[in-house]
């Protein structure tokens, strides 16, 4: 089993930067792969960035240029840092673990909580 807990999030204004963080607890070494999804009212959830154990990234042609995201194996934990910050941005951040399928468990992804992030002047 796998926990993950996201931290900071906020108000930031337009072209402001936020950092945000995801520490990953439990059953840790059955994670292939992390994530971080965001959720705007009225909206459906959508991917922001994506990387692999092995560093691999992938982002949403929205976030290019602007986002990075990173990964501390050491730490067990995972990153986000989202620069030249739009209105529309603005949403709640979750991130998502992967785990890998095991001898009596298929493949599952699991989700932190959540952490807001409001882009207002």
């Amino acid at each position: 089993q796998v926990q993950l807990v996201e931290s900071g999030g906020g108000l930031v204004q337009p072209g402001g930067s936020l950092r945000l963080s995801c520490a990953a607890s439990g059953s840790i070494f059955s994670i292939s792969a992390m994530g971080w999804y965001r959720q705007a009212p009225g909206k459906e959830r959508e991917l922001v960035a994506a990387i692999t154990n092995g560093g691999s990234t992938n982002y949403a042609d929205s976030v290019k240029g602007r986002f990075t995201i990173s990964r501390d194996n050491a730490k067990n934990t995972l990153y986000l840092q989202m620069n030249s910050l739009k209105p529309e941005d603005t949403a709640v951040y979750f991130c998502k673990a992967k785990r890998l399928r095991t001898m009596i468990l298929p493949e599952y992804n699991y989700w932190g909580q959540g952490t807001q992030v409001t882009v207002s002047s």
